[in-house]
């Protein structure tokens, strides 16, 4: 209701001014020095069935698209206006002139209409600001709310997938579990408490990214080799949660579902000029369909995620070439 309110004060004061320059700009004569009463109370005529059509027909009619209605009341409005301009103001100013004597409608007609179509023209202005202004705060409540919903896919997604191997791990009573489980319980930790805002520090993802890793390694083995480098200092650029940890898992689940040996992953992250540039590669066998993985879960959301996070301010090319999956991945950071 403030609100409502404050948005009602808003309009009343700029059309105030808006009207009380179409005043000054009207009596203004360099040859008819001083104030002009006479062409204050033309004026004032005007403004009056100007504020009836937008405060009463308008939303009386127009707005409720009786179109019909709202004609024949503008046109009675109209002739209203001429009606008390030449026989009411012209008495008051001009009733020992023979001004009085000549009765022109038409004249008066076209000269009202101006000051009328200009003032209903602010009406349907800022009409239509306010309506895309309401439009603009919903497509942002939309984009968080689709935003909310893609964050909340990736924590089930992740631990979906770690948990399983977790569970075959503790099956075989490996002496990597408890590793594997520090691992697992470190990256929870930052998805559970530093995850919960749209932006991380891109210093903390990293480290982040590099757990995520050396956990994957472990379940990884002596089945391949894993590269990852950072260059460059990241500073205090911020960076949404979990955005590079979908690429790197996908790598991970690439290749060794693809083959049992000589899995080869190389991960580098360079950052210069409050940009990050990410590439991941994996290799695959040919002849292993990997369709499906290119295509999960983790890449539709990461994509959305980028969409609604970053527009304009990335670029994302994935391609597949003599058996290996690559990843480019390249956004800039700086704040606008």
């Amino acid at each position: 209701m403030v609100r409502l309110l404050k948005r009602t004060n808003r309009e009343y004061l700029f059309l105030g001014i808006f009207i009380a320059l179409l005043i000054f700009l009207d009596i203004f004569d360099k040859n008819e020095p001083g104030l002009q009463w006479h062409k204050i109370v033309y004026k004032l005529n005007y403004i009056f069935a100007a504020l009836t059509v937008n405060y009463y027909l308008l939303p009386r009619y127009f707005y409720a698209k009786k179109y019909g209605a709202f004609v024949f009341c503008f046109i009675i409005v109209l002739a209203a206006v001429v009606i008390i301009d030449e026989y009411l103001v012209e008495w008051l100013f001009y009733r020992n002139s023979p001004r009085y004597e000549n009765v022109l409608y038409l004249m008066t007609l076209i000269q009202s209409l101006p000051t009328i179509l200009l003032i209903i023209g602010f009406k349907f202005a800022w009409v239509a600001t306010q309506k895309q202004q309401k439009i603009d705060s919903l497509k942002r409540m939309v984009a968080e709310s689709e935003l909310q919903f893609l964050n909340s896919q990736i924590n089930p997604h992740f631990l979906f997938n770690n948990l399983n191997n977790l569970y075959a791990f503790a099956l075989e009573n490996s002496p990597k579990t408890p590793e594997i489980i520090l691992q697992l319980s470190s990256i929870l930790r930052y998805m559970l408490y530093d995850c919960r805002d749209k932006t991380v520090l891109l210093s903390k993802e990293l480290d982040n990214l590099n757990d995520y890793i050396e956990l994957s390694k472990l379940q990884l083995g002596d089945e391949g080799r894993v590269t990852f480098n950072v260059e460059g200092d990241p500073g205090t650029l911020r960076i949404a949660p979990l955005i590079l940890m979908v690429f790197v898992e996908n790598a991970f689940k690439h290749a060794p579902a693809s083959q049992l040996s000589d899995v080869q992953i190389n991960i580098s992250v360079k950052v210069l000029n409050n940009t990050l540039s990410f590439y991941c590669e994996n290799n695959y066998s040919g002849q292993t369909n990997t369709d499906n993985l290119s295509n999960g879960i983790g890449l539709k959301n990461v994509k959305g995620r980028l969409d609604l996070s970053y527009p304009d301010k990335y670029k994302l090319t994935i391609e597949t070439k003599n058996n290996w999956y690559k990843v480019f991945f390249k956004i800039d950071l700086s704040d606008d």
